[in-house]
């Protein structure tokens, strides 16, 4: 392994783009301490994590866990088994359901899109389970295919028992795994997450208010579902946008909604206010020279596929170390743009990230004559090594 340079990048410009690096903070910047007893903060515009405590751990999900029902509607609709204007069947058991409620009656044919408000904006268990009965036929099978379905998503830590997030000593997701569930929803299905902002919405003339809070606070956040049980304690996944960045955070363990709501507005101060992007480096910018072996070139440009920008403490943020790292020399033939190495950049307070490097032009293998001192010098080479053991 070669690294080619260690030196401070300083007078770096701050940017607002997206990049493709993760990196997980060593400690808390800026003195912040969550008062949740587990929680999760994502800078997705940058893949930074910016927070964790006790991510991984398995906990009750309550309503929070509807997310993986919308998730699942929505893949119905994409990959045409359903449209908006499908209609569906409301159970006896999807009526009886207690807890929050969109308030269906059996009698009620609601379309796709009215059960997606009901879920996003009313949290209704009732609306979900009239989702899962229909995608799955029952509700114990819906809840085994979306437990494949989240394994599948890499959501290592979730177990579904059910669509709504009744308590139940088996439905469990860790707050890592509420966040990827998060940012996946609002990348790929970004034209159905306006449903998760709505403020309001009625049904059989009850009207009901969102239960996200903040959602008129001017701070940003944007959706997506609050969760409470006696085992969840008071829990939020949300997001929220600022410019051109955007966060994605999950917690939960607090006792009261007044603590969720100083919570989530807390880590969305904190979260924008004390980090910076910074420019590493330009779109094919030449950051170094790998040799090739057996080349028609002796070198090959190791370049940033994308402009290369990361999110560090803004205090702080000028003091940067960056590395190039490669194994070398590198076999030819080489295809520009095929990964050969990492910027590795470190900084105060957080741990290195890695930037993938590619290679910046074609280099063709070389020709004979290339070949043949290559062949010499490595005989060269045999017969003095060979001269050294005979001397010793």
């Amino acid at each position: 392994m070669t690294k080619l340079f260690s030196r401070p990048l300083l007078g770096l410009a701050t940017c607002l783009a997206l990049i493709a690096p993760i990196t997980v903070l060593a400690q808390t910047v800026g003195g912040f301490e969550p008062r949740a007893s587990s929680v999760y903060v994502l800078d997705q515009t940058t893949g930074t994590v910016l927070l964790e405590r006790a991510a991984d751990v398995p906990l009750p999900p309550a309503s929070m866990s509807k997310l993986m029902t919308l998730l699942m509607l929505f893949e119905a609709i994409e990959d045409g088994r359903m449209s908006l204007d499908t209609t569906f069947t409301v159970s006896e058991r999807a009526y009886r359901m207690g807890g929050s409620r969109m308030f269906l009656e059996p009698t009620d044919r609601p379309t796709a899109e009215d059960l997606i408000r009901g879920i996003a904006v009313l949290s209704g268990n009732d609306a979900t389970v009239v989702v899962a009965e229909g995608l799955a036929g029952t509700e114990d099978a819906f809840a085994q295919m979306a437990t494949a379905r989240a394994r599948e998503l890499g959501m290592r830590n979730t177990t579904l028992a059910n669509s709504s997030g009744w308590p139940d000593p088996d439905h469990l997701m860790s707050k890592r795994d509420l966040v990827l569930l998060a940012n996946h929803l609002i990348s790929e299905y970004p034209q159905y997450y306006p449903y998760l902002s709505e403020r309001e919405f009625t049904w059989n003339n009850i009207t009901q208010s969102n239960r996200v809070p903040l959602l008129n606070a001017g701070i940003g956040l944007d959706g997506l579902k609050t969760g409470f049980t006696s085992a969840a304690g008071y829990s939020l996944t949300g997001s929220a946008r600022q410019g051109e960045r955007r966060i994605i955070f999950a917690f939960g363990g607090l006792d009261s909604e007044r603590a969720r709501v100083q919570e989530a507005e807390a880590i969305i101060n904190w979260a924008f206010r004390q980090f910076a992007k910074v420019e590493i480096a330009g779109q094919g910018q030449v950051l170094a020279q790998a040799p090739v072996w057996l080349g028609a070139q002796k070198t090959v440009p190791l370049v940033p596929e994308d402009t290369a920008r990361i999110l560090v403490p803004a205090i702080g943020s000028r003091a940067l170390d960056a590395h190039v790292i490669y194994d070398g020399p590198i076999p030819a033939p080489i295809t520009a743009g095929t990964r050969l190495g990492e910027l590795r950049v470190s900084a105060p307070q957080m741990q290195p990230v890695s930037i993938p490097l590619v290679a910046g032009a074609d280099v063709p293998e070389g020709g004979f004559t290339v070949r043949a001192q290559a062949a010499a010098g490595r005989l060269l080479g045999m017969l003095r090594g060979g001269a050294e053991q005979a001397l010793n």
